[in-house]
């Protein structure tokens, strides 16, 4: 009965967002038919609408139903926050309304002008995430009032599992009564009843309870390197019984990252990452690097020939400097740079080792006797940093991102920790740079570069960029 009311419901929230679509579609060409130009009801009525047109709409609709459905805006969000929910909506109206530019170019629909397509997208949006937090709130309310609400039992009685316990309960609105735990006796097992909750049954007798009791979802949070076989057997009764059972996925205790379960032809398994690993952001963040790479590189590149020439005629040697860099999960590339110092500086670096002014595995001299006349002005300016705008066309480094190190530095990191620094791929600036640069500490210029993975965002991206500009005019930290 509960299933077919819900399925009911389900389908009463398709046809309302079909019918969001639709409402929004006419509004939205209302401000964009024409200033000034009003029709009467009779003209309205007598207007005469294309089969080709009503089939092409009908197909939109469609389409907008599917990538809906393929943004999880009908999964159930009992557990997902308003902010994860108001994303996927966003991300679901921005697909949908490029779907509409396109068929409208390819159509050659003279309707869907450009400000329709903002004014239809900016409608869309607004009234489904407003519908959406609407429906929330009346749902909390339901639950608050015991309606609703879904019976929950937990296996495993270890302070994780109490933990995840004393969440649920926490958070009334979304509607879960926790009807007890299931457990073998251990030592630790009276910290169930010390929290005010139950022991239900053992192990042994799990399979009972759940034959005689009402239980919507059961949360396995056993050991599992010690525990795998119950853990096993008891999932297998829970589909044998139809009742959804949960996972808690955090079984490594792991503290920074996050997690999310993923399938492969039937074959599941939960992932853990640090930042932004994968999906649409790094395509996004991709698309950003090639573009105003690609427009630096065509403004400046009468700079680039000057300053080439000039490397060229004050100092012997070849114009860039070339060297293997440590990138994106320690693959190697190579990195050039207009050459700013002598050309045998790499074999002079051992002899001048004691005069390194910088901590950790990092060598920097602030009056370094291996650089050119020319490499000074160049390396105040960063000019000289300029060609690695070609390694972000191809895709080694992004304008943004912890900055790519010598193989030699890197072999003298002393603590895995700073290795995540290399999850993601190098970029030209970063945090460092507008923060100091080598008037920085190396641990804390570590810091500051977890720090960018950990808080990495297009803002922040634009931040450091738009700080990029007055540190180099100042020449903060260069050496």
């Amino acid at each position: 009965m509960i299933s077919r009311r819900r399925d009911i419901l389900l389908n009463a929230l398709k046809l309302f967002d079909l019918a969001v679509v639709v409402l929004c579609f006419g509004l939205a060409a209302v401000p964009t038919s024409g200033v000034g130009h009003t029709i009467s009801i009779a003209d309205f009525f007598s207007m005469r609408v294309k089969v080709g047109n009503c089939f092409i709409f009908l197909g939109l609709i469609v389409l907008w139903h599917v990538l809906f459905s393929m943004c999880g805006l009908y999964a159930s969000r009992r557990l997902s926050g308003r902010a994860a929910e108001v994303a996927d909506i966003v991300k679901a109206t921005a697909l949908g309304t490029l779907c509409l530019a396109g068929v409208s170019l390819l159509f050659h629909i003279r309707m869907a002008s450009l400000p329709f397509v903002v004014v239809f997208w900016a409608l869309s949006t607004l009234m489904l995430v407003c519908s959406r937090l609407m429906m929330r709130a009346v749902l909390a309310q339901t639950r608050l009032h015991g309606r609703n609400l879904r019976h929950m039992l937990i296996v495993g009685s270890n302070a994780r599992a109490v933990q995840f316990a004393d969440k649920i309960q926490s958070r009334p609105e979304l509607g879960y009564r926790v009807i007890g735990f299931a457990d073998q006796p251990w030592d630790g097992i009276g910290q169930v009843s010390e929290r005010g909750y139950s022991l239900a049954c053992n192990l042994d007798s799990l399979p009972d309870f759940l034959r005689r009791s009402v239980v919507d979802e059961v949360v396995i949070a056993l050991p599992i390197r010690s525990f795998h076989d119950d853990a096993s057997r008891i999932a297998a009764l829970c589909e044998e019984q139809g009742i959804l059972s949960r996972v808690l996925t955090n079984i490594f205790n792991l503290k920074m990252t996050r997690s999310h379960a993923e399938d492969l032809e039937g074959d599941s398994w939960i992932t853990h990452h640090n930042g932004v690993s994968e999906g649409w952001p790094l395509v996004a963040k991709r698309v950003v690097d090639f573009v105003v790479a690609l427009v630096a590189v065509i403004v400046i590149l009468p700079v680039m020939l000057l300053v080439a020439l000039v490397i060229k005629r004050t100092s012997p040697g070849p114009v860039l400097f070339a060297q293997k860099r440590v990138g994106h999960n320690k693959r190697k590339f190579t990195m050039y740079k207009f050459r700013t110092m002598v050309v045998d500086a790499e074999k002079q670096m051992e002899q001048l080792q004691h005069l390194n002014e910088v901590s950790g595995p990092v060598f920097k001299i602030k009056n370094d006797p291996r650089v050119t006349p020319i490499g000074k002005f160049l390396r105040k300016t960063s000019l000289d940093e300029v060609p690695q705008l070609f390694s972000v066309l191809r895709g080694d480094m992004s304008l943004v991102g912890p900055r790519p190190l010598p193989i030699r530095d890197y072999e003298g990191f002393n603590e895995d920790w700073q290795r995540r620094r290399f999850s993601v791929k190098p970029g030209i600036t970063c945090l460092w740079q507008v923060q100091g640069r080598s008037s920085i500490s190396f641990e804390k210029w570590m810091e500051l570069d977890l720090q960018y993975i950990d808080k990495w965002s297009f803002w922040l991206d634009l931040q450091i960029l738009l700080q990029t500009i007055p540190a180099v005019l100042k020449g903060s930290g260069a050496v």
